[in-house]
């Protein structure tokens, strides 16, 4: 079996699953498992936001996910197992649009693969993201870096 699955979901078929993705990265040898759920929320830059339609590269993004999988195992270890699934279609407010967990053998190198992982997603992936605001306006937004103005976050080296 291998330590990664990667995949995309279409909304309308298939729904997330948090337990899919905590069962595949647990592992005997793993002592700690990192979970990331991505939610629609109801405001961005001062817009309300009613809902969001995710457009993916289904094949691209795949292969894609499987790359940053890899660096991050390459980077943290090869005892990791990673699970990413991300959805395309119409999501409402609280729907999940991604799922990440990580195995690991401890905490540290879990909680840093899975914030490397979003992260590499967010910036190096084909989704596309069109929020729908109360105002009755959309918006594709563009690609998003990580906040850091209101509080120190650890990085990865």
């Amino acid at each position: 079996m291998s330590n990664i699955f990667v995949d995309v979901w279409d909304i309308e078929k298939q729904k997330i699953d948090s337990a899919k993705a905590l069962d595949f990265v647990s592992d005997g040898a793993n002592g700690a498992a990192n979970l990331f759920l991505g939610a629609v929320r109801n405001h961005n830059h001062g817009n309300e936001v009613l809902g969001v339609s995710y457009d993916v590269h289904d094949k691209l993004a795949i292969n894609n996910f499987r790359e940053i999988c890899e660096e991050a195992i390459e980077k943290w270890g090869k005892r990791l197992k990673i699970y990413v699934v991300h959805t395309k279609g119409r999501l409402d407010i609280g729907d999940l649009s991604i799922v990440i967990a990580v195995g690991s053998p401890h905490r540290d190198e879990s909680f840093l693969a899975c914030r490397y992982v979003i992260e590499e997603i967010k910036k190096r992936s084909p989704v596309w993201k069109l929020e729908h605001y109360t105002s009755g306006d959309s918006e594709w937004t563009k690609g998003c870096e990580l906040c850091t103005h209101s509080h120190k976050v650890r990085t990865y080296a």
